[in-house]
């Protein structure tokens, strides 16, 4: 599910990728913010690469929402348990959502 862009949404194509890999937990999220806040603070959004992604906790749940509240973020290629995860949690409602990353850089 695809919600509607955010204000800051820059012009297709036009965001970054990032594809981090494993599994994102307390320990590796400063690591993954960093990534996040660097492309998007340079780009005005980012694409969120979760083919890789394995698994995550709540510090990763909220560094998403953090992301998607102040930035344009796309999220692609969610693997079927991550997004049921989403699903349970309702926040696929809320999140840019695509299921590829070219879907993503030409939505």
């Amino acid at each position: 599910m695809t919600s509607p862009a955010s204000p800051h949404h820059p012009g297709a194509g036009s965001l970054p990728v990032i594809a981090p890999q494993g599994e994102f937990d307390y320990g590796s999220v400063p690591w993954l913010r960093e990534q996040i806040d660097t492309a998007a603070d340079a780009h005005g959004g980012v694409i969120l690469d979760a083919g890789g992604i394995t698994f995550i906790d709540s510090t990763v749940f909220t560094l998403i929402l953090m992301t998607h509240q102040r930035t344009h973020l796309r999220i692609a290629n969610l693997q079927p348990r991550l997004a049921q995860v989403f699903g349970v949690y309702g926040i696929d409602r809320v999140l840019n959502l695509y299921p590829t990353v070219d879907a993503a850089r030409t939505a």
